[in-house]
């Protein structure tokens, strides 16, 4: 039995509204690797994630993979209003990261602050709702 020491997070389920899409804008606008994308039973399997990070990977999931009824109707409705999953991202350059994103019409949510607590962060959300931050630490 598990104690908890032996685990390791691997994937995330990130609820999007069309998985194409979905695709296009982590892999082209925010930059991150398609893991995979493949068919399997009931739908497509498609992850991406940070170069640098190969162990993680985020599950670009729609309301259809959702193999309960009633969970499926529960997705739906949070996707109909807006995702609110959070991404963080740490990044060496987030006024650059900012800039980049902004220019590429990606819904802003927060410019670049300094922070109390010691990052500089800047926010955006994705086109079905999660709120996706950029975090630089000082030095």
């Amino acid at each position: 039995m598990s104690n908890g020491k032996d685990l390791a997070l691997t994937h995330i389920g990130l609820l999007v509204g069309d998985q194409g899409a979905a695709l296009e804008f982590y892999r082209d606008v925010i930059g991150l690797e398609v893991r995979a994308d493949m068919a399997f039973a009931g739908g497509r399997w498609v992850t991406v994630g940070p170069a640098d990070q190969p162990g993680i990977e985020f599950i670009l999931e729609v309301p259809a993979m959702v193999p309960d009824e009633a969970a499926r109707a529960a997705a739906q409705a949070r996707l109909a209003s807006g995702a609110q999953g959070t991404l963080i991202f740490t990044t060496d350059a987030v006024d650059d990261a900012f800039a980049r994103l902004r220019d590429a019409g990606v819904e802003v949510t927060q410019e670049p602050i300094s922070q109390p607590y010691g990052v500089r962060d800047c926010g955006f959300r994705d086109p079905w709702g999660n709120n996706l931050r950029f975090s630089q630490f000082p030095g």
